[in-house]
């Protein structure tokens, strides 16, 4: 079956980020001028996605009003001539088709995407965390689309990271698939482990936040006891579903932004601004002209 449905949950707290995001939501703060969930939509609409369901919470109704139609404002532009960036508005709420449910009380990622079971319904789905910005000429998901298409079984992204690091994902222990076409970037999947510390971990290999999903992980999620927290992890109901149909990892091709992290955040909003032929010249010759 094809995906015609991308997941976007957004209803998380942003305690991280505290307190640019007391009063407004984590996912609208912005790279450059682009909030982030407008990176993971667009992913979607160029991965030939027509619809994206956004699992909202309380506080998250600016990201609602970006992907809407702002009649007066566009008006505006237009009045003073600046049709372009009229367009350029315009454009954000007709990339997708969006449909948004309420996740009341955050209850981890795994209820998150159970919120969205009712629009999403059986057929298999994406899911894509915006904390991930990954920036490639064929969007991560598309490629991960194109393993879904040949195997039929769910696929979530995978990364290599320094070994030191891997307490902070969920890594994998898998076997490598012999496939020309996917030149040593798939694994099928036999276990996942939740931030193990680096002498118990299996692999190097992280589960980043782009995945494919049958509608079997409804069933998987559905009987996944909450863990630390109160919470239903995703990573607990995969390893589910583990036991009743394959999963695979794919080692996607592009750079990858960790824009949930400090950090992270402001290596995108650097290494983005350079990339943007707008301004690219120009951030680089002041970051140059920087005495560090």
């Amino acid at each position: 079956m094809k995906i015609h449905k991308a997941v976007l949950p957004v209803a998380g707290l942003g305690t991280r980020f505290l307190p640019a995001t007391k009063a407004q939501p984590k996912e609208m703060l912005p790279i450059v001028d682009k909030p982030l969930v407008q990176y993971a939509v667009e992913e979607v609409a160029a991965s030939g996605i027509p619809m994206v369901v956004l699992v909202t919470g309380r506080g998250k109704q600016a990201i609602e009003n970006h992907f809407d139609v702002s009649a007066e404002l566009e008006q505006e532009l237009a009045g003073r001539g600046k049709e372009e960036l009229r367009r350029q508005l315009r454009s954000i709420s007709s990339m997708v088709r969006f449909a948004y449910v309420r996740q009341q009380i955050p209850k981890g990622l795994g209820d998150a995407i159970l919120t969205a079971r009712d629009v999403v319904e059986d057929e298999p789905f994406a899911v894509l965390l915006s904390d991930d910005i990954i920036v490639n000429e064929v969007p991560c998901l598309k490629q991960m689309l194109k393993v879904y298409e040949r195997y039929g079984h769910s696929v979530v992204a995978i990364q290599r990271v320094p070994r030191k690091t891997v307490s902070s994902y969920g890594i994998i222990r898998g076997r490598l698939v012999r496939d020309r076409e996917c030149q040593g970037r798939l694994y099928q999947i036999e276990d996942m482990i939740e931030k193990p510390s680096p002498s118990k971990a299996p692999s190097n290999l992280a589960v980043i936040g782009r995945y494919v999903l049958t509608p079997s992980i409804w069933t998987a999620l559905s009987s996944t006891v909450p863990g630390a927290g109160g919470e239903i992890q995703l990573t607990d109901g995969l390893r589910r579903l583990l036991s009743t149909e394959p999963v695979y990892g794919y080692v996607f091709e592009g750079k990858r932004y960790d824009a949930g992290d400090k950090l992270g955040f402001l290596q995108a909003t650097v290494e983005i601004a350079l990339q943007r032929p707008d301004m690219g010249k120009a951030f680089r010759r002041y970051l140059k002209s920087l005495d560090l």
